[in-house]
């Protein structure tokens, strides 16, 4: 049990004490709006406002082993997000055909990208290859590994634009991924992201993948 101060609208305030050292303040339903335990903890049950807007926490989704299937999906992301990592770890396909990331809201949108990936290795740069189904990163062989992370940020009015470095390991070389691009504007809000391939049939072998969002 905790110290609970109460704002009934009876009584104006009620304080309910006792010896626990946490402190419970309540609405006056006897909601819990906030908790702050011995630990000095605080806990909130609704938002944080902030004069320039709603204060949101960086939230981790679940860890995916990218080691089979056509395509990864995080799905149920929040209305409210407007930045969203994808992160690879030793990611790989059994196939030849870039990976690529889609978004969507209600399903996934298939069309309508514009972007474009280049790569660096050693000596080498290479040109720009253009995706309009996801947005591309490349991957240059069977079995590459891809590492780094891709970041999607809301434009307005539902369209994302997108960046990311990442690099692949192709039998022991390492090339720097530089891959970008804008989606198309979507029909709501964004809930989901999904991992595949262009072409949409080759498996995904090795890695991990996951997103933060906020």
């Amino acid at each position: 049990m905790s110290t609970i101060i109460n704002a009934t609208t009876t009584n104006g305030v009620v304080i309910q004490p006792d010896n626990s050292g946490s402190l419970v303040l309540q609405t006056n339903s006897g909601t819990t709006a906030l908790t702050i335990s011995t630990a000095q903890n605080a806990t909130f049950a609704g938002t944080v406002t902030l004069p320039t807007g709603t204060l949101y926490p960086i939230v981790s989704g679940t860890t995916v082993a990218s080691t089979s299937g056509t395509s990864i999906d995080f799905t149920s992301i929040p209305s409210w997000v407007k930045r969203i990592t994808v992160m690879f770890n030793g990611v790989s396909t059994n196939g030849t055909s870039n990976p690529q990331i889609q978004i969507g809201s209600g399903s996934v949108s298939t069309t309508g990208y514009t972007g474009v990936s280049a790569y660096a290795g050693g000596s080498n740069l290479s040109g720009g290859s253009a995706y309009t189904t996801g947005f591309g990163i490349p991957s240059g062989a069977t079995a590459s590994l891809i590492y780094g992370h891709f970041v999607l940020t809301l434009l307005s009015s539902n369209t994302w634009v997108a960046s990311g470095v990442t690099s692949i390991n192709v039998s022991g070389v390492y090339y720097a991924m530089f891959p970008t691009g804008t989606s198309p504007a979507l029909s709501g809000a964004l809930d989901r992201v999904r991992i595949t391939t262009v072409n949409g049939t080759d498996a995904f072998d090795a890695g991990s993948i996951n997103i933060l969002y906020e």
